[in-house]
């Protein structure tokens, strides 16, 4: 018998504009779908001024079976400081939080604690600074955060914004394994590993890449990237 798997997907949106300068929410949907992801954490999913409308539209997700996870921002943001979640129907919500995060630029991460068909999964989206001594930082944040919670198999996954090796990661996330890199930025031609996960030692990665098929090499400057995620 197979094991128990699910896939999470994690896509900087850009805010649907892609190297073409169109703002294409539709193309960016396909991308997306074509992920067969059960969750996808996005970044840049909202416009960037106040009161920052989503750059993809509640309803036009919802239109192709997605559930938006609700983490409280007004103004018909998708999600909170740019990061939302889809879900597949079939994963049921258990709690919500969002994460202040430091740091000179304004940061925020979401976390959702989702029931799946590997059990209880903690899920934390994120999108780090561009300066590694402040993405350290918010790294601590986000790991104090989930030391004050019930312990649980958790997974970060975003836009870690980090081109070197995982290994400058490591200090700031104890306990997680960072996966290996899989380049998906720029979007053309990736060299470089900014879209990542980290899992805790209660999970074991069946496979994970980069997902390049068309459109996603134009939809956006970042290639979105996925793993299969098992219980061991």
């Amino acid at each position: 018998m197979k094991a128990a798997s699910v896939r999470i997907a994690s896509y900087n949106l850009q805010k649907c504009v892609g190297l073409d300068l169109r703002r294409r929410p539709d193309r960016s949907l396909q991308v997306i779908e074509d992920l067969a992801a059960q969750i996808v954490v996005l970044q840049e999913a909202d416009k960037r001024l106040p009161p920052r409308p989503a750059a993809l539209p509640h309803e036009m997700a919802e239109s192709e079976g997605w559930r938006v996870v609700d983490f409280g921002e007004p103004g018909g943001s998708l999600g909170w400081h740019g990061n939302a979640m889809l879900l597949r129907p079939e994963l049921e919500v258990l709690d919500t939080a969002h994460i202040d995060l430091p740091g000179l630029e304004p940061r925020g991460a979401i976390r959702a604690d989702l029931m799946t068909a590997i059990g209880p999964l903690r899920v934390v989206g994120l999108h780090l600074g561009l300066v590694r001594r402040y993405r350290l930082m918010q790294l601590r944040a986000i790991m104090r955060h989930l030391a004050r919670l019930a312990p649980q198999p958790t997974v970060l996954a975003g836009d870690f914004n980090e081109w070197g090796p995982a290994r400058a990661l490591d200090a700031a996330t104890p306990g997680l394994l960072i996966l290996p890199e899989r380049p998906s930025f720029p979007s053309p031609r990736p060299v470089a590993p900014l879209d990542r996960f980290a899992i805790s030692s209660e999970l074991s990665t069946l496979d994970h890449g980069t997902h390049s098929r068309r459109p996603a090499r134009v939809a956006s400057d970042h290639l979105p990237v996925w793993a299969e995620l098992a219980r061991r």
